[in-house]
C-alpha cells in the first residue's frame, strides 16, 4: 500500500514537473517562432494595443500607399522557399533591402524607408521568411534566413539592375542581413549595413525579455534555445552577432536606444568594439527596442543620410 502511494506520488508529481517546467517553454516557443497558421504574421500591425506601434505601422502604411505608383510585388525562390516584398522603382542604380524583425512585414518595413528614398535609393522591403506572404513555417532568427538576403540581392543586382545594395535591418533583421554580408558567397555589390538594435545573441535577447516580464530563465532559456538548434542547425546558446561581427569588412551603422531593455546598451557597445570595419555609432536617449525612429525621427534619418554619404556615395 504505501508502495503504491509512493508511486502514485511520483507521477503525480513528474506530470506537475512537466506541466509547470518543461511543458510552458516549448508553448513560449511555438507562440513566439512557429508560424502555427497563415494569418499569423501576416501583413498587419502585429500590436494593436501599442500605440507606438500603431502609429508606426499607419505611417508605414500611408508611405506605402503615398508612392504606390512605383510599387511592384516581387517574388523570389530561396532555399525551397517562394518569398514576398515590395520593390519600389524610383529610377536610381542603387537599392537598399530593409529586413524587419520578429512578426512583422514589408507594409511596417514602409515605416523605416523615407531616408532612403531621399538618398537616391530605390527599395526592397520584403515579408520575411513565413512572414506577410512568404512561405515558411519556423522563425529561424536569421541563422537560416540569411540566404534569403542574398537571393534578394541577385535579383536586385541581376534583374533590377542596381549596381549596389545596402541592407537596413532592425533587431533580428540586423542580424540576418549580418549572417549574409560575412558569408563568402556574399558579392561585392553588397555595400553597407545600417543596423537598428543589432543584439550580441538571441539568447542574450531572449533572456533579456525573460528578465524584463518577470519570466522564469530555467529551463525556458535552454529549452527554447534547443528547439532553434534543432530546426536551424546553429548553435544559438552562443553563436550571434557579437561572434561574427569581427568579420564583417564593409561600413557599418550601428543605431541604439539607452532605453533598450533587450539590446542591453553594455552589449551594444560590446558588438561596437569588436567591429574592424569603417563603422559609426549612434546613441539616441529615448526608445525602447526597435522603436528609436519614432521617438525622435529627425535624428534617426538624418543618421542614416549622413552615413549613406560618407560611406556608401
Amino acid at each position: 500500500m504505501v508502495k503504491a502511494l509512493l508511486i502514485a506520488l511520483g507521477i503525480f508529481l513528474f506530470i506537475n514537473l512537466v506541466v509547470g517546467l518543461i511543458l510552458p517553454p516549448f508553448i513560449v516557443y511555438r507562440v513566439l517562432l512557429v508560424r502555427t497558421k497563415k494569418e499569423k504574421w501576416g501583413r498587419k500591425c502585429s500590436e494593436t494595443k501599442d500605440a507606438e506601434q500603431v502609429t508606426m505601422f499607419e505611417e508605414g502604411e500611408k508611405w506605402g500607399e503615398q508612392y504606390a505608383s512605383y510599387r511592384e510585388e516581387v517574388f523570389i525562390q530561396s532555399d525551397g522557399f517562394k518569398l514576398a516584398g515590395w520593390y519600389f522603382d524610383f529610377g536610381c542604380s542603387k537599392a537598399v533591402i530593409i529586413l524587419s524583425g520578429r512578426s512583422e512585414s514589408c507594409l511596417y518595413s514602409c515605416y523605416f524607408a523615407e531616408p532612403y528614398r531621399q538618398m537616391g535609393y530605390n527599395l526592397l522591403l520584403v515579408d520575411n521568411r513565413c512572414h506577410g506572404l512568404s512561405e515558411g513555417k519556423y522563425n529561424n532568427v536569421g541563422y537560416t534566413e540569411w540566404v534569403d538576403v542574398l537571393a534578394w540581392g541577385k535579383f536586385l543586382h541581376d534583374e533590377k539592375k542596381n549596381r549596389s545594395i545596402i541592407c537596413h535591418g532592425i533587431c533580428i533583421g540586423s542580424a540576418t542581413a549580418l549572417y549574409a554580408m560575412v558569408d563568402k558567397s556574399c558579392p561585392d555589390y553588397f555595400q553597407g549595413l545600417v543596423a537598428d538594435g543589432m543584439f550580441t545573441t538571441f539568447r542574450d535577447s531572449f533572456h533579456n525579455h525573460l528578465v524584463e516580464g518577470k519570466y522564469p530563465k530555467f529551463p525556458t532559456t535552454l529549452i527554447v534555445m534547443s528547439l532553434i538548434k534543432k530546426h536551424s542547425h546553429a548553435d544559438a546558446f552562443h553563436d550571434g552577432p557579437i561572434n561574427r561581427i569581427a568579420a564583417y569588412k564593409k561600413p557599418i551603422l550601428f543605431l541604439y536606444s539607452k532605453e533598450d531593455r533587450f539590446s542591453l546598451p553594455e552589449e551594444a557597445q560590446r558588438v561596437y568594439d569588436a567591429c574592424t570595419a569603417p563603422k559609426q555609432i549612434v546613441w539616441f536617449d529615448k526608445g525602447r527596442h526597435s522603436h528609436i525612429r519614432i521617438n525622435n525621427k529627425q535624428k534617426y534619418d538624418e543618421s542614416i543620410c549622413n552615413f549613406l554619404k560618407e560611406f556608401c556615395s
